[in-house]
C-alpha cells in the first residue's frame, strides 16, 4: 500500500476549467441574461444566496463543500469565441447580434463572493454563500455554482457520517471510481470523501490531482488468472541481507508446517491462489496484502498467504495483510485474527501481531455502524457505492435565490412556505455556550450589529411570531469575503489542510447532534430586524397592492 505524493496546483485548475466552462449551465441563464440586457438592467446590483432547505440523510448536520472549486471557477469565467459562436446558434434568431458582443467582454471582475470557509459544518436554511454583482452575470453563475457545490457538500457530507459509524479507530478507504456517476463524479467524491474524513482512496488521478493518499494491492481476476506454481517467475527473491532465495520452496516447507499448526488438509490447498500470491509477493515483498477469498478463506487462502507471509519475514521484508471480499466479514476476521496469533507464536515472528485485516464487501452506513456492535477485528474498510452514489439521499438540494436588487431586498413568497425566501443582504452569525459548542445560528440583516459575547440576543424562529432570548459566551460571524474583483482573497488550501478544517469543525459540534439517528435539531433563527422586514413583505402582498394598482388603472 503506497502513497502518491505532491498537490499539482496547475493540473488542479486546468482540471476545473475543462470540466466546468462557462456553458456548462441552463439555457434560460442565457435568456433571462439577454433579456436583463435588452432592458437596460444587466448592470443592476444584485445579490443571490445559496442554501439548502433539509440536513442530508435524515441527519442533524452537513459539510459545506466545493468552495474552492467555485473560486477557480470565478477566477477563469470568460465566453470564448467558440462559446458564442454555440450560443448565437442556439439562441433564437430574432437575438440581438449586440448581446453576443457583450458576452465575449464578460468575467467576473465586478463580482463578490462571501462565503463559509469550505469544510465547515453547517445546517439548513443557513445561507452558506452570497454573490453579489452584476445582475446579468451573477444569475449566469447558477447553475455552475449550485452544481460546484451540492454534490461535493453532499458526499463529504456522507462521508462524514461514514466515519462517525466507524468511529476514530479504524481506517476508510474510499474505492467508489468504477460505480460513481461518471470520471467527474468518481473524482469529485473522491476529493470530497477524504475531506469528510476517508483516510485514504483507490482513485489514481484524485491522488495526483489532490494529494490524497492512494493505496490498492490485487482483485479477485489476479487470482484466478493462476492455475499452477509453474506460472511463478521469477522463483527466486532477494533476502534483505542480499542473498538469493528460492522462494517458491522456501513457502511449500512453510505451507506444510502451517497446515500441521492448524490441522488443516493440504489437498483442499488452491495451488494457482498460492501462485498468484508468490508472484505478487516476488514483485512487492514490502506491500504484500492479498485478497484471501477467491476460494475459501479457512481452507485455502488464509494458509497460503500464512506461508508466503512467513517466508517473506524470515526473508526480512514486512507483509502488510489481507483482504477480505466475500461472506461474514465479522466472523472471517476472528478466525484469521486467532490464526495470526497462533503464527506469531509458533514461529516465533513478531511481524504477524501487525498484520492489518481490511474488509471490503458493499459497505453502507448501517453495516458500518453495525461492526461497532459486533465482535470483529477489522482495521480497515473499502467503501464504494454506498459512499460515492449517495445511495441513501440522491441530491442536497441547494437552491440559488435573489435576495436585493438595486439595495432593495427581495422575497419569494410561495403558497408552500418551505419554498419562500428570506430577503435582504444578510450577516451569519454562529453562537456558542460555555461549553465551546455552537447551538443557534442567527440570520441578520447585513446593517446590524453583530451579537455580543454576554448579551442578551432576541431572535425568532422560523414560522412563529414570538421573540425568545439568549446569551451566548462566544460569537463568531460564519461568512467571510473570499472573492473581490475578479480575485481570489481566500487562502486555496489543499486536500489535506480542508480535511483537517473539517475534523476541527466536527469536533465542535455537540454529539447530540451528530447522532446518526434522530440527532437533535439544531436551531437556526433570525434577528428581530430581519423577522420585521419577512413580516412587512408577507403583509404587502397579502394585500395584492401591486393588483389593486393594475385594476384601478
Amino acid at each position: 500500500m503506497a502513497a502518491v505524493p505532491g498537490d499539482p496546483r496547475l493540473a488542479v485548475d486546468r482540471s476545473l476549467r475543462e470540466r466546468v466552462p462557462p456553458l456548462l449551465t441552463d439555457l434560460y441563464q442565457f435568456t433571462m441574461a439577454y433579456a436583463y440586457w435588452r432592458a437596460g438592467r444587466h448592470q443592476e446590483p444584485a445579490v443571490f444566496e445559496l442554501f439548502f432547505r433539509d440536513n442530508p440523510f435524515g441527519g442533524g448536520f452537513s459539510l459545506f463543500a466545493g468552495l474552492q472549486d467555485c473560486l477557480q471557477f470565478l477566477r477563469s469565467f470568460h465566453f470564448t469565441d467558440e462559446d458564442v459562436e454555440f450560443l448565437r446558434s442556439v439562441l433564437p434568431p430574432v437575438t440581438d447580434p449586440a448581446f453576443f458582443t457583450f458576452l465575449k467582454c464578460l468575467d467576473c471582475s465586478g463580482v463578490t463572493l462571501r462565503s463559509v470557509p469550505e469544510g465547515t459544518v453547517v445546517f439548513a436554511r443557513v445561507p452558506v454563500m452570497e454573490v453579489a454583482g452584476p445582475l446579468a452575470v451573477v444569475q449566469l453563475l447558477e447553475t455552475s455554482l449550485l452544481c460546484l457545490v451540492n454534490y461535493a457538500s453532499l458526499v463529504c457530507s456522507n462521508a462524514a457520517r461514514f466515519r462517525l459509524a466507524a468511529g476514530p479507530r479504524r481506517r476508510l478507504l474510499e474505492m467508489g471510481l468504477r460505480r460513481a456517476q461518471g470520471p467527474d463524479g468518481g473524482l469529485t467524491a473522491s476529493r470530497y470523501s477524504y475531506i469528510g474524513g476517508f483516510d485514504m482512496t483507490s482513485n489514481v488521478q484524485a491522488g495526483f490531482l489532490f494529494g490524497i493518499p492512494v493505496v490498492g494491492t490485487m482483485a479477485h481476476s489476479y487470482v484466478t488468472s493462476f492455475t499452477s506454481l509453474e506460472e511463478v517467475w521469477p522463483q527466486t527473491l532477494n533476502a534483505a541481507n542480499g542473498d538469493q532465495v528460492d522462494f517458491i520452496s522456501l513457502t511449500k516447507g512453510l505451507l506444510a508446517r502451517v497446515c500441521v499448526l492448524l490441522k488443516a488438509e493440504a489437498g483442499k490447498i488452491h495451488e494457482g491462489e498460492l501462485a498468484a500470491f508468490l508472484t505478487y509477493a516476488i514483485a512487492y515483498p514490502h506491500n504484500f496484502l492479498p485478497v484471501i477469498d477467491s476460494y475459501s478463506v479457512d481452507c485455502s487462502g488464509l494458509l497460503n498467504f500464512c506461508a508466503v507471509a512467513l517466508a517473506l519475514s524470515e526473508l526480512g521484508h514486512r507483509p502488510v495483510g489481507v483482504r477480505l471480499d466475500s461472506g461474514d466479514l465479522c466472523r472471517q476476521s476472528l478466525n484469521v485474527r486467532q490464526v495470526f496469533k497462533l503464527c506469531s507464536e509458533h514461529f516465533s515472528v513478531s511481524t504477524f501481531d501487525s498484520l492489518i485485516i481490511v474488509g471490503t464487501n458493499s459497505f453502507s452506513e448501517s453495516t458500518m455502524a453495525d461492526l461497532n456492535k459486533k465482535e470483529n477485528e477489522i482495521d480497515a474498510v473499502g467503501v464504494g457505492t454506498h459512499l460515492v452514489t449517495c445511495s441513501k439521499q440522491t441530491s442536497l438540494g441547494c437552491v440559488y435565490k435573489l435576495v436585493e436588487v438595486r439595495g432593495r431586498p427581495r422575497m419569494k413568497v410561495s403558497e408552500d412556505p418551505e419554498k419562500s425566501t428570506v430577503p435582504g443582504k444578510k450577516a451569519v452569525y454562529r453562537l456558542l455556550g460555555t461549553d465551546g459548542h455552537p447551538f443557534l445560528d442567527v440570520v441578520c440583516l447585513a446593517v446590524e450589529p453583530p451579537p455580543k459575547p454576554g448579551q442578551p440576543l432576541s431572535y425568532y424562529l422560523r414560522e412563529e411570531d414570538t421573540s425568545r432570548s439568549v446569551t451566548p459566551t462566544q460569537v463568531t460571524c460564519l461568512r467571510q469575503e473570499v472573492f473581490t474583483k475578479g480575485q481570489v482573497t481566500y487562502p486555496l488550501c489543499n486536500a489535506k489542510e480542508t480535511r483537517a478544517n473539517a475534523q476541527s469543525s466536527l469536533q465542535t459540534l455537540d454529539p447530540k447532534h451528530k447522532r446518526l439517528q434522530d440527532p437533535d435539531v439544531y436551531t437556526v433563527a433570525v434577528s428581530e430586524k430581519l423577522h420585521k422586514l419577512v413580516s412587512e413583505i408577507q403583509r404587502s402582498c397579502t394585500n395584492n397592492s401591486s393588483t389593486n394598482f393594475l385594476l384601478s388603472n
